[in-house]
């Protein structure tokens, strides 16, 4: 038996209003808000009747019993799509997905201007020390400048952890405002297509002994799990900086700080932390060297609105059967376009 209506549900909030106005244009779309503390009795008549789940991609923002794994695809038997509000994935578990027949997207390049202007910014805030300038003149007077000699970015080499839609538009900010050297280690790139987003492919560690400053713009996922750590850090120049504007565990925090401490590396810029937000005591907060941001990197007023924008049309496509542009789990297709027929009547178009 097909049904007509079709049901998304999301938690705590989605990107931006203009999701709700995008699907608010089709009468055949009903979409649920739950809460972390929505009554269980609540949560599960909305999980039950869900064909879609809009969920956040910040994993220290929604309850862990709302992350898409085993336990919570068991209480959605209709879920069909699982769409993330922005490029990560941190609370959706794929191998689940897969077990279950579930087709998971992202917006994968909504934000990517945001955060590759905050990754530049923070290489010059690091570069010209603006922060440690700041800090000084609120609690010293009669400075002396030249303890606050910065440097330029012109004709510097920059190493880019993760060449995919923000790491090949910083590459192209770089080189083409400091004319900087773009190193790059991806390895899902081969070398042509690295040359052709205008880097050049190396492997981590020359990268990490090399570059000036160093940028993670990787996905956090197994393999890229706690991938720097107090061996990478001390390939590092000591006049280099890190920057990382990808997720919190994909750096040890604890050998960064111990790198800072012991003059390895100049200084760090960090938008992402393991758990988020850090302690007001966290040990990297303690550096003046080190710029902080709170995971906002992708949130400016533009990219949430292109992101909302995105999801909402991705979303509503893949309920009417059309191909999704941004699938994060292709092998699970036979499964999930079987569920698909059988739910709504029709076979999905794969892109």
């Amino acid at each position: 038996m097909t049904v007509n209506t079709k049901r998304v549900f999301f938690v705590k909030y989605v990107a931006e209003q203009t999701f709700h106005t995008v699907v608010a244009t089709r009468p055949d779309v009903v979409v649920d808000k739950l809460e972390n503390d929505s009554p269980t009795a609540e949560a599960d008549r909305v999980l039950a009747a869900a064909h879609a789940y809009q969920i956040g991609s910040a994993r220290d923002e929604i309850d862990g019993i709302y992350h898409v794994n085993d336990a919570l695809l068991a209480r959605a038997p209709n879920l069909l799509m699982v769409s993330t509000n922005g490029a990560g994935y941190d609370t959706v578990d794929l191998e689940a997905c897969n077990r279950a027949g579930v087709l998971a997207v992202n917006q994968a390049g909504g934000n990517k201007e945001a955060v590759a202007e905050h990754a530049l910014g923070m290489m010059l805030i690091l570069a010209k020390r603006i922060v440690e300038a700041d800090r000084a003149m609120r609690r010293e007077a009669g400075l002396d400048r030249n303890v606050y000699m910065g440097r330029d970015l012109l004709g510097k080499t920059v190493g880019i952890i993760g060449l995919g839609n923000v790491g090949t538009r910083l590459a192209e900010l770089c080189r083409g405002l400091f004319k900087m050297r773009v190193l790059a280690c991806d390895p899902l790139l081969d070398a042509a297509t690295i040359a052709a987003r205008g880097a050049e492919k190396v492997d981590l560690d020359t990268l990490l002994a090399s570059a000036d400053y160093v940028s993670v713009n990787c996905p956090r996922i197994p393999t890229t799990r706690n991938m720097l750590g107090a061996r990478e850090f001390a390939l590092m120049k000591p006049d280099a900086y890190f920057v990382t504007t990808a997720r919190g565990g994909i750096h040890d925090e604890a050998a960064l700080a111990q790198a800072l401490a012991a003059k390895q590396i100049a200084g760090a810029g960090l938008d992402v932390w393991d758990p988020e937000p850090p302690a007001l005591d966290h040990p990297l907060l303690a550096f003046d060297n080190v710029v902080a941001s709170p995971h906002t990197a992708g949130v400016t007023y533009e990219a949430r609105a292109n992101i909302a924008r995105i999801a909402a049309e991705q979303l509503l496509d893949m309920l009417d059967g059309k191909p999704p542009s941004r699938v994060l789990n292709p092998e699970v297709w036979p499964a999930y376009a079987a569920r698909f027929e059988k739910i709504f009547g029709v076979v999905p178009q794969r892109g």
